[in-house]
């Protein structure tokens, strides 16, 4: 799974999502992409389980950019522990998604493939996502 291998910090506020997302809202690198349509946070299994589904529809020949990483540590307390007593450990990694945000690219596959490749990758997801190609943006 993707993980960072190193942070300033060790935990982290868990802040807002507040907005649309500017930056990685458009196509860059492949032709087609999975662009999501509302905020949350996805984490390294989510992230992971939509790669494996691409590979394994797409087989050869086709190129897959993951364009969001999980880099902010969530943190869990162990179960029937009291209050207080600090902050727990982190348990699991985090990426923080606005709307409008590229999630996934493709590049080598035809419009079918692609499209049926990306609707596979986003039951992965816990938020709704369209497929869009560099054409559309």
């Amino acid at each position: 799974m993707l993980i960072p291998k190193r942070v300033k910090y060790r935990k982290s506020q868990r802040g807002t999502i507040k907005g649309i997302a500017i930056k990685g809202s458009k196509i860059v690198f492949g032709e087609y992409g999975l662009q999501a349509l509302e905020s949350a946070w996805i984490t390294t299994r989510q992230i992971e389980a939509a790669r494996m589904a691409l590979t394994r529809y797409l087989k050869q020949g086709s190129k897959i950019w993951i364009r969001i990483f999980a880099d902010k540590p969530v943190t869990k307390k162990p179960a029937e522990t009291r209050m207080g007593k600090g902050k727990g450990d982190p348990s699991h990694w985090v990426s923080v998604v606005r709307r409008g945000r590229i999630i996934l690219e493709i590049e080598g596959a035809t419009l079918e493939d692609a499209k049926e490749a990306l609707r596979l990758a986003s039951h992965k997801f816990p938020i709704k996502t369209k497929f869009v190609s560099r054409h559309e943006l």
